[in-house]
């Protein structure tokens, strides 16, 4: 299995020179690419092994190829737009709010006309009740981040909503809450001190001098956001007879579930097994369903209390 820091500059991986981190959706792909055509080179005896591509989040973009996806995003605009739905599935805003919001807005709350002040208005109490709520599982608790501007959690498209709660602001163990006011992006201390760890670098043969620091999210990189939907491509794969497994955080409100599901039901493939839970231990862990369309098979998970990142 190969863990890979992708795009240039995330993680570990780096450029030679200032030109080679002006990236973007597609440059990227090609780079990952020439990658695994090179090492497949120096190491042929894996080339006649299945090769199965895995992304997350925002790699939902990028991944395509013959794949596993999680909590993937597909297209912005559809992902982000249903947003406001699933808030009103999980009981997050009133029913009264989504009717209303639905009708002022038409069903359209990311591309909203600012003239539309009946729309505006609905969007504005839609954040007043969500944005305290942690996006990525809307049942874990918030962390009170040490940033004077906490990023805003508003309803459109933003590649920033992608990014966990900033934990450059969280390396200071003197300042992590008191036991019993635990949250995530605490628990994202332990990777900033193990990854900046020199016996860990030496271990892993991180290239000294590569890099200054290990960042869990480089938000210093110059990247350009030049696909706007992979639906296409995932419509072309189609014929390509992959096995295609996508699944999702069913608390995940950053790229909700139901989006997922509906971008997969508009493909028109068919039904091979319906809706079902599937079980760890013998407790249900999410539920499951599976399309076919000649040696084409795609299965769809929901995972429970799963998370985008």
């Amino acid at each position: 299995m190969i863990f890979l820091d992708a795009p240039v500059g995330s993680g570990f991986s780096y450029a030679k020179n200032w030109e080679g981190y002006n990236i973007s959706d597609t440059s990227s792909v090609a780079e990952i690419y020439e990658f695994l055509r090179k090492w497949l080179l120096v190491h042929p005896k894996f080339l006649s092994n299945t090769l199965y591509v895995m992304g997350d989040s925002y790699s939902g973009i990028t991944v395509p190829m013959g794949y596993v996806l999680g909590n993937p995003l597909t297209s912005a605009h559809a992902d982000f737009n249903a947003r406001i739905p699933f808030a009103h599935l999980k009981t997050l805003i009133s029913d009264e709010l989504y009717e209303s919001t639905k009708k002022d807005c038409n069903g359209e709350y990311i591309a909203v006309d600012p003239s539309n002040a009946a729309c505006v208005d609905d969007l504005k109490v839609y954040t007043e009740c969500t944005e305290q709520i942690r996006s990525s599982h809307v049942l874990e608790p918030t962390c009170q981040l040490l940033s004077p501007k906490p990023r805003p959690r508003v309803s459109k498209w933003d590649p920033d909503t992608l990014i966990e709660d900033s934990v450059d602001l969280l390396r200071s163990i003197t300042h992590l809450p008191e036991p019993g006011r635990w949250c995530r992006a605490y628990n994202y201390l332990y990777s900033y001190i193990w990854a900046n760890d020199k016996t860990v670098q030496k271990a892993l043969h991180i290239r000294e001098g590569s890099i200054n620091e290990w960042v869990r999210c480089n938000e210093s990189l110059v990247y350009t956001y030049d696909i706007k939907s992979s639906l296409s491509y995932h419509q072309n794969l189609i014929q390509k007879g992959y096995e295609v497994l996508i699944y999702s955080g069913d608390h995940d409100m950053v790229i909700p579930y139901i989006a997922t599901h509906a971008w997969i039901e508009s493909l028109n493939l068919t039904i091979a097994h319906d809706w079902r839970p599937w079980f760890v231990d013998g407790q249900v862990a999410g539920f499951t369903m599976q399309y076919t369309s000649k040696k084409y098979c795609l299965t769809f998970a929901t995972v429970k209390a799963r998370i985008s990142n």
